[in-house]
């Protein structure tokens, strides 16, 4: 009774809170399910520590060139552990998930090489990387050409396709493994692993990169694992564990992360140089929580799915399909409904609670987007958000919460404002 009045408190109504509630009795074991997947990649994370002696001295900091940094270099070592990789580069010089990217494809393509992507459309943010929207320093400046092959029309590879688009010059091939601001399905480390063996069947020399952006720590495996020579992500999504402030890793190949590493810094600096400056140990804890944070956020978007499934709305992945990263998206069909569900969201943060969510420009997308992200961090995407492009189908892209309760809150406060909206019945 007591947790009931704290949830009015927030302005939910009886109906919605019922509803809810009913939802939430069918996701137990599923939620069980959830906790085993945390239970074992956290402990796949403390060994990843152990094997390479973390100790207080590696919690410290450098500045200015950042020579003999022993945590930053230790904190590789175990990324590159935890990622069953080669080697790995983290660092808080790499700005963002885009950067990342950005980073990799810069040091491994040249003039002449082609960049294929055998899963359609890439990430909106990557198209003025890549050249597909005319930018400048694109890849395409650089005379690198890019191809893609398209999904079959229920999401799945189409291995004809890309088996006539892989070319002589062809270099690296890019596997977006969530679906960003598409509705297509996300793509398991399995799927990614036999992708990448069929495409090394036909040119064995070909580099394979995942864009791993909100998909690490879903599963037991990550994509180095299963073949791919670079995986690549955020620290303000999953690995930083709502604890990191900034940054990005690459992990993989050795001789792709020292690539990567010259062209983060200069040619006969590579990994030698780029300061800690007092973020170890965010990094280091982001890290350790990042099993159970991501957990919170599996629950959140089967829950999430299981009301808006039951609502009658579309829903990607569905309430009983299993989770290849922490994105729900929810089909609502209007701009209006968008809106409503990301005033919602914002209206659970505990930072800028009073901020009202508006479709706005935002620097990389075509379209204008809406974002709700009461953060500690700016920006960062494994805290509780939601945000989507105004164009049709009118998708909103749900994911992230640091905590199942916070979790909760946010998606009842969604559904609250639906209901009061009236795009809802309960």
């Amino acid at each position: 009774m007591r947790l009931e009045t704290q949830y009015k408190s927030f302005g939910l109504d009886d109906k919605v809170i019922g509803y809810a509630s009913r939802i939430l009795e069918g996701l137990k074991e599923r939620f069980a399910g959830y906790d085993d997947l945390a239970e074992y990649n956290q402990l796949k994370v403390i060994r990843a520590m152990q094997e390479n002696k973390i100790a207080e001295m590696h919690l410290g900091t450098s500045t200015g060139y950042g020579y003999d940094d022993y945590g930053r270099d230790a904190l590789e070592a175990v990324y590159a552990s935890v990622f069953g990789a080669e080697d790995a580069l983290v660092r808080p010089q790499i700005m963002c998930g885009t950067h990342a990217l950005q980073i990799a494809l810069a040091a491994l393509l040249r003039p002449g090489d082609e960049l294929l992507s055998p899963v359609g459309k890439p990430y909106d943010t990557l198209e003025k990387v890549i050249g597909i929207v005319p930018s400048a320093g694109s890849l395409a400046e650089y005379g690198i050409s890019y191809r893609q092959a398209d999904l079959k029309s229920d999401g799945s590879f189409d291995y004809e396709a890309i088996r006539q688009a892989i070319r002589p010059e062809t270099k690296l091939v890019t596997i977006q493994r969530s679906k960003g601001y598409q509705t297509r399905p996300s793509f398991s480390v399995q799927q990614i692993g036999e992708l990448i063996a069929f495409v090394k069947s036909i040119k064995p020399d070909l580099i394979c990169m995942v864009d791993n952006c909100y998909g690490e720590f879903t599963e037991m495996q990550e994509p180095t694992e299963a073949g791919a020579d670079l995986c690549v992500g955020s620290l303000i999504k999953n690995p930083g564990g709502g604890l990191a402030p900034v940054g990005g890793y690459i992990v993989g190949k050795k001789d792709c992360i020292e690539k990567c590493a010259v062209r983060l810094s200069a040619p006969g600096l590579g990994k030698e140089v780029g300061a800690s400056i007092g973020m170890l140990p965010s990094f280091y804890q982001g890290l350790f929580l990042s099993p159970v944070v991501v957990a919170a956020a599996l629950k959140g978007a089967v829950f999430a799915a299981g009301i808006y499934e039951s609502l009658g709305f579309p829903v990607i992945p569905a309430a009983g399909e299993e989770r290849h990263d922490i994105i729900q998206s929810v089909v609502l069909g209007s701009e209006e409904a968008m809106c409503a569900f990301c005033r919602g969201i914002q209206a659970a943060a505990a930072v800028d609670s009073a901020v009202v969510p508006e479709p706005s420009d935002m620097a990389g997308y075509e379209s204008k987007v809406i974002m709700a992200a009461g953060a500690f961090v700016q920006g960062s995407s494994i805290e509780l958000s939601a945000d989507g492009p105004i164009r049709e189908p009118y998708a909103v892209y749900f994911q992230g919460g640091l905590t199942w309760p916070h979790v909760k809150l946010g998606i009842l406060l969604s559904l609250q404002k639906l209901y009061e909206g009236g795009f809802v019945r309960l």
